[in-house]
Parts: C-alpha cells; structure tokens; sequence
C-alpha cells in the first residue's frame, strides 16, 4: 500500500511553506469533479494562465478544463471522436486529450498522484529536499511543473534524444536537468542514474513513475472516471463499450482500464509499444521514435493479469502519420478524402504517441471484426506542441511534404493490418509478469514476495490501492485546515 504514515516534523514545516507561499492542495475527488472546487478558487483562476507557475493551478490537474490557454473554468471532459472516414474502423473511437492540463499533457496527474502523499504526511519536507522526477519526457516536465506549484525544487531526468521543445521547458521550470544517455527506450540509464544519485546526496525523494502507485491510483481515480463519463455520453442504448487501448509507458495510465473493467467486465485493456522495441510482444529490446511510452522493461505498477493484449506500432507509421495530419498538404488531402474540416484542424491535438494509440485502436478494431455499435477508448497524452523540431527534421531528411506523399500515407492509415498483434493467454501474461523480476526485483530491489502478490493475490493487492483514495482525501483536506487558507 501506498505509505501514509505521517512524520510530525517534516509536515510541520510543510504545513509553514504552504502557509507562507499560499499553497492549497486540491483532493482526488476535485480532480475528478470539479463542482466540488469552492468558488473562490475558481474565481482566483479566472486570472491565470493554464501553463503559469502559480499554486492554484493545482485545480487546473483535471479532464475537465475549459479549452483555452487563459482564464479558462470547468466544462465536460476534453475528448474527441475520430470519424470512420479518418480511421478506416467502423466502431467510435473516443481519444481523451491531454493537450488542455498545464504543461499540455496529462502526466501533471501522474506527478501530483506521486508526490501528494508524501507531501501531507511529511514524508517530502519541500523546504530540505529536492523531488527527483525519473522519465521519458513528459512526466519529468510535470513533475518539475507540479513541484513548483507547490513551491519544492526538482531534478528532472530524461534520455539526451528526446525533443528539444522538452529541454528547452524544462530549463525555465526545473533547478537541475540531467540528460542521460540514449533514446526513448534507454530507461536503465535513467534507473542508473537514480542509484548514482542516492548514493552520493542526502537530500532528494525519487518519485519514479514506473514503481509509484501514485501514478496508477491517479489514473485509476481520474481518467478512469472522465472516460466513464464520456461513455455515458456518447454510447447508445445498443452500443458496446468494448475496451481501451494504450501505450505501455509506466502502466500509469493503464489504471484507468482497471477501473473501466470494474464497470464492464467483459471489456478489454489492450497495452501499445513500438515495434522497434518489443518487449510485451516478444521481450524484445530496441531504439524506437515514439516518444514518451518507454521500454525495455515491465513496470512494476503494470498490472499485468488485468491485460488482454498487445500491440506493437511501427514507429515509421507514427512518424509518417505525424506529417500527414500536420502539414498544409496533408490537411488538405485529408479534407479531400471527405473528412470534415473541424477534425482535420484538430489533429494537432496529436503527439506522436497520440499518433501510436490511435493506431494501435485501429488495429484492436480490425483484430476484434468490431462494427459501428462498438467504442473504443484511448487517449491523446500530448500534442504538437512538444514536437515542431521533429517535423523540420521529417522535412530536412525526406524532403518537403508533397500531395503524393500525403496519398501514399493516408493509404497507408486505411489499409492498417493486424500484424503484430497478440491476444494474451493465461500464460502470456504470466511470461510478461515474470519480467518484472529482472528489473525489479534483480536491479532496482524491490521484494520477490510482492511480486508473486501480484501474480497470485492481484485482486486484493490491487483493490487495496484502491481504497486508500478516500484516506487520502482526508488527510488532503486536514493538510489543508491546518495550512488555514480555506
């Protein structure tokens, strides 16, 4: 279980900081439902900017923001539905998008779902530590983001390759930024570096996404009730929910599937990785382009029994796909096709991995036969925003993008197949589990006890994260009455 203990002298002094720097700290249940913020926040945030450095925007870590980079209030969730004409599936394909959380992308959930527990019970002192935030790219960003709000310092740490746009933010935001070797999918180097920095400081807290049970309570509490409530929305009376698709990354995300499947049991939880790097498929290894879904190993908040598929995506599809939906060309060869010009202005609600979900949907709508009364969900972690350099290299590398390059991509997206597509059995499963010990249990120490719990007790060992939420709450609203600025 998550640690809640409370360690009455740290949280004294992080009570005085929150005290001191205005800090009020939003509950799992205002994230979810924003009807229950008081007013006077949401009238303080009618001034603020959605990326602003400002603690109330603490609020703003929910689905439901309204569109808008300033000022912006509450509304429904922030989905879009991706048309047949675009897709080449028959069934709806609903895409959560992250673009409107500060810093653009849902990963700030992530981050406030690590490091709020230890910050109410004094097991973070913001005014002696550093939070060290471990990642791929996007949870380092909220991570360094979510630290600020609430007024601690950061170590954000991300492999060399990725996008410069993450750089160049994280630069204004974070006090250290640590680039370690490789690409995408060199996630040992961060690990490594971890342990290097454990031995040799005294004054960090590693919240590292891919072993936080933070990460997945987030997603399972948060996302999993904002794609309820898209359901709700947009299924028929006849329509089937028939189940989400999404990258593997650090499995955070995948906590939403576990609470969908509370709901529709007969759904399924379908997990996507790069074909370049295996290692669900096949325990393959590699360096892929689709960035922020990491690789090379099995994070331990992967609940793996829970999972019913997996899908590996070409990265040169992402990547082509990336050009199809973003250049004028491109755009207007899409309209051509018949699709609407309010879908085709919007694709840049997209990043690449965006790209590789919406995919990998489309190749669980083919695997299935699944018809017009079926939906499926997935998610838009991140959009344009964070990868402009990567169409200027696209187009310094193969040319500039021409109609025909646009006919033979858009080509490429209707005739999708299911190659590279595995439906897990019983012992599939239990092969991608068992990998878990190599990383985790081999290297990073984690307890071999645990990790059989989560094999053969999963459903209690699950359930028990699970129903810390409500303990959590309450602790979150006393930190707050003892801050006293409510």
């Amino acid at each position: 279980m998550i640690n809640l203990t409370i360690n009455k002298e740290q949280l004294e002094r992080t009570v005085k900081r929150c005290r001191d720097r205005g800090i009020i700290v939003p509950t799992f249940e205002q994230m979810k439902n924003p009807s229950f913020i008081p007013e006077n926040i949401k009238g303080e945030l009618k001034s603020i900017g959605l990326w602003d450095v400002h603690p109330r925007n603490l609020f703003r870590i929910t689905w439901k923001n309204e569109p808008k980079p300033d000022g912006g209030g509450y509304g429904g969730v922030n989905y879009m539905i991706l048309p047949s004409e675009l897709t080449g599936v028959k069934p709806k394909i609903i895409a959560l998008v992250g673009k409107w959380f500060p810093t653009g992308s849902h990963k700030v959930g992530a981050t406030f779902g690590c490091i709020a527990p230890n910050l109410i019970t004094g097991q973070f002192d913001p005014t002696r530590q550093k939070a060290v935030w471990p990642s791929t790219g996007n949870y380092c960003r909220g991570g360094a983001y979510v630290a600020s709000l609430l007024s601690c310092e950061s170590i954000a740490i991300l492999p060399e390759e990725m996008s410069k746009e993450r750089f160049e933010w994280l630069a204004s935001i974070a006090g250290e930024v640590i680039a370690t070797p490789g690409c995408e999918s060199n996630v040992k180097e961060i690990f490594d570096k971890c342990w290097e920095l454990r031995k040799t400081r005294d004054d960090l807290v590693i919240f590292n996404q891919f072993d936080e049970f933070g990460n997945h309570l987030w997603h399972y509490v948060v996302t999993g009730s904002a794609m309820e409530e898209a359901l709700n929305k947009e299924m028929g009376e006849d329509d089937n929910y028939a189940g989400v698709v999404l990258s593997s990354g650090s499995s955070g995300t995948l906590g939403s599937g576990d609470y969908l499947k509370g709901i529709y049991p007969a759904s399924r939880i379908a997990v996507g990785e790069a074909l370049q790097c295996p290692t669900l498929l096949i325990n393959g290894y590699g360096g892929h382009r689709i960035e922020g879904i990491g690789d090379k190993h099995v994070p331990w908040i992967h609940n793996v029994r829970n999972t019913d598929m997996v899908i590996a995506v070409d990265d040169e599809h992402s990547m082509r796909l990336l050009r199809l939906f973003n250049e004028p060309v491109g755009k207007r060869y899409l309209r051509e096709q018949g699709i609407l010009e309010d879908i085709t202005e919007n694709l840049n609600l997209l990043g690449i991995s965006s790209i590789g979900n919406m995919i990998a949907a489309i190749k669980f709508a083919k695997y299935y036969e699944l018809t017009d009364k079926d939906v499926i969900l997935t998610v838009f972690t991140d959009s344009m925003e964070l990868y402009d350099s990567r169409l200027e290299e696209l187009n310094e590398k193969k040319g500039i993008y021409k109609k025909t390059d646009a006919i033979r991509d858009f080509e490429l997206l209707m005739n999708l197949g299911i190659d590279y597509v595995l439906e897990l059995s019983h012992y599939d499963k239990k092969r991608i589990h068992n990998l878990k010990y190599y990383t985790w249990v081999e290297q990073q120490g984690r307890n071999m006890e645990e990790l059989n719990k989560q094999w053969y007790n999963h459903t209690e060992y699950w359930a028990e994260f699970h129903n810390q939420v409500p303990k959590i709450d309450k602790l979150i609203n006393e930190f707050n009455e003892r801050v006293g600025l409510i």
